[in-house]
């Protein structure tokens, strides 16, 4: 991908296709509004629903799915507080991804670690937004609340969350809507770096 000024996204949820093509990958985001936590047992719940034709309890309009598995405390009143809530490794969800963006105007994805060939399928409507590994406490700063909670069955972590936050970031467009992936490409260059340091050995 040829060098660009990086540009620094502050968007608020829901969001549109307007907001997803602005950004490039290597550009920063920061979010105002709700996300939505899932990892693996809820994509496959939302497949499950999907397949049924069963409606899903919450709106993925132009959302924002969080692969986290927040840790909550409950208060008075059955009020959650978010202990901890960093990324969780994206590429669990890679095959499963497919089925559930098809299906729903999900917009952007955030986790760590990237997804692999995931460029042809958020092509023209979806972004990945890398958030940096070890920030679960840093992230409980910019969650204003917890808005509520669905299929608490799966278990607190698998739960989907929908949380309210204020400028939440900073998040690193790993993919963009344009086919860029800069997870791939620095595999790239590392392979082709790799080959060469080999080759003069």
């Amino acid at each position: 991908m040829p060098d660009r000024h990086v540009q620094t996204h502050y968007l608020k949820t829901p969001l549109s296709a307007e907001d997803i093509l602005k950004i490039k990958a290597g550009d920063t985001v920061y979010l105002t509004g709700t996300i939505l936590t899932a990892r693996d047992e809820a994509h496959a719940r939302m497949i499950e629903f999907d397949e049924k034709n069963h409606p899903l309890p919450f709106d993925l309009e132009g959302a924002v799915i969080y692969h986290c598995g927040p840790v909550m405390e409950k208060k008075e009143n059955d009020i959650w507080k978010v202990v901890a809530a960093g990324p969780t490794t994206s590429d669990r969800m890679t095959k499963m991804t497919p089925k559930v963006l098809s299906a729903h105007n999900v917009c952007a994805l955030i986790g760590k670690g990237g997804m692999e060939n995931i460029a042809k399928t958020l092509d023209g409507k979806c972004v990945y937004l890398s958030y940096t590994g070890g920030c679960a406490a840093l992230a409980v700063d910019m969650i204003e609340k917890v808005e509520t909670v669905y299929w608490d069955d799966l278990g607190m972590p698998e739960a989907v969350w929908v949380l309210s936050v204020t400028e939440f970031g900073p998040l690193i467009a790993g993919v963009d809507a344009y086919g860029n992936d800069l997870f791939r490409d620095v595999k790239e260059k590392a392979k082709k770096e790799f080959l060469e340091i080999s080759k003069s050995v």
